[in-house]
């Protein structure tokens, strides 16, 4: 007979019809205590679920490996489970409530027979904060437990918080048995419940990230007046001491978590600016009583891409995973330390793929083609506290003020290094046209061309026609809306801009704009820099390349809308007629 840790009748209740429904051997309450995480890295170390790392090169670092077919969000397995189909949108997979858990319930019936039931008890954002909300997550993973503790607050202090009658999101999880035919992530937002079968991949499985802290949030949202947003946030000190915090919005593998820990350029250093990391991910979001918007991460820890960070892309991010990391899907070495492609040199000599195969630099399959070490979607999980640029302001219960809200995406030709709408209004016409190349993060042809509004399309809980008349909410203080585009390529196929650690020099820019102390030029699209408006120094970039990269090709953005329409057309009666009035008005400046 276990000892149950709370007095709040619905959670038992629940907990005891899942467990009827999974028959786990036994149930663990996850208190969050450093005992509790030691002996279950031991016992996931014996099971072959973690490999320990190099403890002297890695202290408290991990290995794990995904199934094969496992390594990124299943979007076209993920659900909104609504009772009307029209309140999903045409952006959402949908499936009634009642098909989805009966299909559902098929597959986790019995899927915990011999495992154990771990109850995670957790928090995305401070415990106790007017912005937070609480979860509890049923699993029988202790990947998903010692992932949860890194990237949410999780334990005692949440049962406690949560009493006997408060609010929680029901967070469902099994391994089952890891059949791409049997793997479903279903989120029921009039319920409050998610439910994730036959996954093992992060996107999937911390419930408490994209599922709750956007889904659902972004469904909580709509309904009690506030914006869960998939956006960093990060502050930029000047030298006087005087912290200006932006949010951004990027689609996966298009530099958010790099400019999230952006370090100052040598360029720049000289005038004192210093950046600060209060998230890499998401912003959840409320208009004070000043009127203006405030946000908060809700998460404690960082889930990033690993292929492509290296100490020059990102510093900080290198030197937050040097302990108490988890490692997922990257190369492991002989001397039990990792590596991955676009990482730091030199590159091993052989190791273990992240499929557990044998490996060598220059190997290549039957076709040919190179095998990678380490999955282009491969992860680390480690503590926010651990960065360096970290904020103090993460564990703030009131949040920072956002002084501008930043859209960007990856385009090579169409839209310039950056651009100011003219408005609120305006802005979220801006927001809601972003448009990127699909990654490796998402199931699908690399390279294509995905329109993503707010970077929200997979996370949006609701009709996405809907959500842009949210976004609308008139402040009296509302942050500036921008659009930068880092990856624009010249005639021959080379980036113009010199790389994401040069993006200071726009967000000066984009700073200096808010606070009204600096022209622009008026343009169709909105408000372009002057070239000399954007500090180039120490960096040897000809005049002809800032030309290039901040011009507006009329003729393309004219192709470009026509794309707008019909993207927009999709949502039907529900694409609020402010949406319209800025495409007309769009069309009307281009011609």
């Amino acid at each position: 007979m276990i000892t149950v840790p709370t007095q709040h009748k619905e959670l038992k209740e629940w907990i005891k019809k899942m467990a009827e429904m999974c028959s786990p051997s036994r149930i663990v309450w996850i208190n969050g205590t450093e005992e509790e995480k030691t002996r279950l890295e031991k016992e996931a170390i014996s099971t072959g679920e973690l490999i320990e790392l190099n403890q002297q090169k890695l202290p408290g670092c991990f290995y794990h490996r995904t199934a094969e077919n496992d390594v990124a969000r299943t979007e076209h397995l993920t659900y909104i489970c609504s009772k009307k189909q029209e309140n999903a949108g045409p952006t959402n997979n949908w499936m009634s409530p009642a098909v989805a858990y009966k299909k559902a319930h098929g597959i986790f019936k019995g899927s915990m027979k011999g495992r154990t039931m771990y109850v995670i008890p957790f928090s995305m954002g401070p415990v106790g904060s007017p912005f937070s909300k609480i979860g509890v997550e049923l699993t029988d993973s202790i990947y998903v437990v010692l992932n949860m503790r890194i990237m949410t607050r999780i334990g005692t202090e949440v049962l406690e918080k949560l009493g006997k009658i408060g609010k929680f999101t029901k967070c469902l999880h099994s391994k089952a048995d890891l059949d791409i035919n049997k793997r479903l992530i279903l989120h029921f937002p009039e319920d409050n419940t998610i439910w994730s079968v036959g996954s093992g991949y992060g996107g999937n499985v911390l419930l408490g990230k994209k599922c709750l802290s956007l889904r659902i949030a972004s469904y909580l949202a709509k309904k009690e007046g506030w914006m869960a947003e998939h956006m960093l946030i990060m502050g930029i000190e000047d030298p006087n001491g005087h912290i200006e915090y932006i949010s951004a919005a990027f689609p996966s593998a298009c530099g958010k978590t790099n400019l999230a820990m952006l370090i100052p350029p040598e360029g720049l250093k000289v005038k004192g600016y210093r950046i600060w990391t209060v998230g890499d991910d998401i912003a959840w979001m409320r208009i004070d009583t000043d009127g203006s918007l405030w946000a908060v991460n809700p998460e404690a820890g960082l889930f990033g891409v690993a292929p492509g960070t290296n100490t020059k892309t990102n510093p900080n991010a290198m030197a937050t995973i040097q302990k108490n990391t988890i490692f997922t899907n990257v190369l492991l070495t002989p001397d039990k330390t990792v590596w991955w492609e676009g990482g730091d040199d030199p590159i091993p000599e052989e190791g273990i793929d992240w499929k557990g195969n044998p490996w060598k630099p220059g190997i290549k399959d039957k076709d040919g083609k190179p095998i990678l070490g380490a999955h282009p979607n491969a992860r680390f999980t480690a503590p926010a506290k651990q960065c360096p640029s970290i904020s103090n302001r993460l564990e703030h219960h009131h949040g920072v003020k956002i002084s501008a809200i930043v859209f960007g995406g990856k385009r090579t030709r169409l839209a310039p290094l950056v651009y100011q709408s003219f408005n609120w209004q305006h802005g979220v016409y801006v927001g809601a046209t972003m448009a990127s190349e699909r990654t490796a993060a998402q199931v699908g042809k690399q390279g294509e061309v995905r329109r993503d509004p707010m970077a929200m399309l997979p996370f949006c809980g609701y009709h996405m026609g809907e959500y842009f008349k949210h976004l609308g909410k008139k402040m009296k203080n509302p942050p500036k809306i921008f659009h930068v585009n880092w990856f624009r390529l010249d005639e021959q196929g080379k980036f113009l801009w010199p790389g994401f650690g040069e993006n200071l020099r726009v967000l000066e820019w984009i700073i200096a704009r808010c606070n009204n102390k600096i022209d622009a030029v008026e343009t169709a699209i909105g408000y372009t820099p002057k070239p000399e408006d954007i500090d180039m120094t120490g960096l040897d970039l000809p005049a002809e390349n800032m030309k290039k990269l901040l011009e507006i090709k009329r003729d393309d953005w004219k192709e470009e809308i026509k794309d707008h329409w019909d993207f927009f057309y999709t949502f039907g009666t529900k694409l609020p007629k402010e949406i319209l009035e800025e495409y007309e008005a769009l069309k009307q400046r281009l011609s």
